[in-house]
């Protein structure tokens, strides 16, 4: 630890800048999965040591009596707070987001859709698809050893939610992995498990390229077919047709994804892909007359007939470990994440 310190007293000579949060931090996770628990009573202040950029290259937690715990950004796989407290207003602050670094793996993702980067040793591709009249179809997050998706992320607004195509069906590998890394028609095979899409088909239909990208293998998952054309179907049926922007001047976040940890893994095909336990969305439904947010979590257990609950976006997080919507100003992050309007969203 004398020589972390010493690292990190070294690099903020170069940084001069700090950020000071009234927040306590309950617990920071490593890439390495260790785990650090932190007690409120003992803490005196939180310090966000950040680059001439502004992103953020390491944190201080001041004990009481000015001793100092310090970990590089780079380390951080996850940071949880007592009782956030930031304020709903504040605007400038944003710690968590994708920041200089990541946007290397995919310069979109300071987008709203976008969660947080993986911050871990695994081998991933950021991927987003895209078309010149309609600009991006989606974006996701491809786990290169295990050969699944993270998560897909779109937006849904007026402007991409004309319907002047039908469906292609043109499932094909993806061409933005490289081939040792992809799944393939094969792996799908004989299975008895659908080619289950997270962006639909049904959400792309204002462009046969745009339709024919859903169609990518990467932008699925191994699933039961009386979930996919079950409770799956039903709920992208609603992202689009209740959910989905009735105002032109609004916009719906959406991410899509399945859980791949090996805690949630129901089991694996024949041709070794994983068959994810859960299936889930995060959606973020911004207005724009009112500059207001609504969010919520809905989460859908992998078999024929399951209910799905709903949940905030903050329980969402607990249960993937993914930072969702980590480009809203933290003030707003912190506000919607820990609420859910059922009266919206059912």
């Amino acid at each position: 630890m004398k020589r972390f310190t010493y690292i990190l007293f070294t690099i903020f000579i170069f940084t001069n800048v700090l950020a000071q949060s009234s927040d306590k931090v309950k617990t920071i996770r490593l890439v390495t999965d260790v785990a650090y628990s932190f007690d409120t009573t003992l803490q005196d202040s939180v310090r966000f040591i950040l680059t001439p950029e502004g992103d953020t290259l390491a944190v201080k937690i001041y004990q009481n009596g000015g001793n100092s715990i310090d970990f590089l950004q780079s380390q951080i796989l996850r940071i949880d707070f007592f009782d956030p407290d930031i304020p709903a207003n504040n605007d400038t602050l944003n710690v968590n987001r994708n920041n200089t670094s990541d946007l290397l793996k995919n310069s979109e993702g300071w987008r709203l859709e976008f969660p947080r980067f993986y911050q871990g040793s695994d081998i991933t591709f950021e991927v987003t698809h895209s078309t010149s009249t309609y600009g991006i179809t989606y974006s996701l997050e491809w786990d290169g050893i295990k050969k699944a998706n993270r998560w897909t992320c779109y937006e849904l607004f007026a402007g991409n939610m004309e319907k002047t195509v039908s469906r292609t069906d043109n499932f094909q590998e993806d061409p933005n992995i490289p081939s040792q890394y992809r799944t393939t028609l094969l792996d799908y095979k004989n299975t008895g498990y659908s080619r289950g899409h997270l962006c639909p088909s049904g959400d792309r239909l204002c462009s046969i390229e745009q339709n024919s990208q859903t169609f990518y293998l990467s932008n699925m998952m191994p699933q039961i077919q009386d979930h996919n054309g079950g409770v799956w179907n039903t709920l992208e049926v609603k992202v689009r047709d209740t959910w989905a922007p009735q105002n032109s001047n609004d916009t719906l976040y959406v991410v899509k994804a399945a859980t791949i940890d090996d805690a949630n893994i129901q089991t694996y095909t024949s041709t070794g892909l994983i068959v994810p336990q859960y299936f889930y969305m995060a959606l973020l439904y911004y207005d724009k007359t009112a500059n207001t947010y609504k969010a919520a979590g809905i989460w859908s257990p992998h078999y024929g007939g399951s209910t799905a609950e709903y949940i905030t976006i903050d329980e969402l997080e607990k249960r993937t470990g993914i930072d969702f919507f980590c480009n809203l100003p933290d003030g707003r992050e912190c506000e919607v994440e820990k609420v859910i309007d059922l009266n919206f969203w059912r």
